[in-house]
């Protein structure tokens, strides 16, 4: 029996990625969806230091947050649904993949490592930034938060894609941008690269749990070192 103060030796690693904030910055793409969803319900003046809060949050549960907060008579499925046609339009024109995450990408897959989405946008715009991006082939599995009962930071849609990949969770690293994302990866057992979108966000005890910090976010993040990490020959789970 394995002691539990030796390190656990890998199996195959997976690499799951966030998508929105991480893997590509689509983050300026979803605040401008926001703001013309909620001007077109009488809310003006939707800034983004607004937006920030919501960064790692599903879109769901950010308009039942905004609708409560600015007293939208309209059902949330009615604003999900403009801020997704707003946020299609605008994700399908232009999206653009942070350049080491595009070169993480591509070393992981030179190097045989399986990798997925999971992200708490809706499967028609995770679809659509993979498509736009030309990132669709280079993912194993996607997973939308529609796909699973509840979202970030719960853990739900981390596991749903290690099940897809029978995968199990101590083997996979996520990468995440965001507070609730980086406690969701802990809470599923999953080791966790942390890039912060926001910069200020960075000493949040959520990601006091990554296993690896790039506190500065993509402007300091490095797809070789991070790959070092990734197949680091033995890693404690915890």
């Amino acid at each position: 029996m394995r002691s539990p103060h030796t390190p656990r030796t890998l199996r195959a690693p997976i690499v799951i990625f966030d998508l929105d904030g991480t893997l590509v910055d689509s983050e300026p793409n979803y605040y401008e969806a926001g703001r013309r969803v909620l001007a077109e319900h009488g809310v003006t003046g939707f800034t983004w230091e607004q937006h920030e809060r919501f960064i790692g949050i599903g879109t769901r549960e950010t308009l039942e947050v905004l609708s409560r907060e600015y007293g939208i008579e309209a059902p949330v499925d009615e604003l999900l649904a403009g801020k997704n046609r707003h946020y299609l339009a605008l994700a399908s024109a232009s999206t653009e993949v942070f350049p080491q995450m595009r070169k993480f990408v591509d070393a992981l897959r030179a190097a045989g490592i399986r990798t997925a989405v999971a992200s708490g946008s809706s499967r028609a715009a995770i679809e659509a930034v993979l498509d736009t991006t030309g990132l669709a082939p280079l993912m194993d599995v996607a997973v939308s938060a529609e796909e699973v009962e509840r979202g970030k930071p719960e853990p739900d849609v981390f596991l749903e894609a290690a099940r897809r990949l029978a995968a199990d969770p101590a083997d996979c690293v996520v990468l995440e941008d965001s507070p609730p994302g980086a406690e969701a990866a802990h809470r599923a057992g999953m080791r966790c690269i942390a890039i912060p979108y926001v910069p200020g966000t960075a000493a949040d005890p959520a990601f006091g749990t990554a296993g690896l910090l790039f506190a500065g976010g993509q402007g300091e993040f490095d797809a070789g070192a991070a790959l070092d990490w990734v197949t680091a020959a033995s890693r404690d789970p915890r």
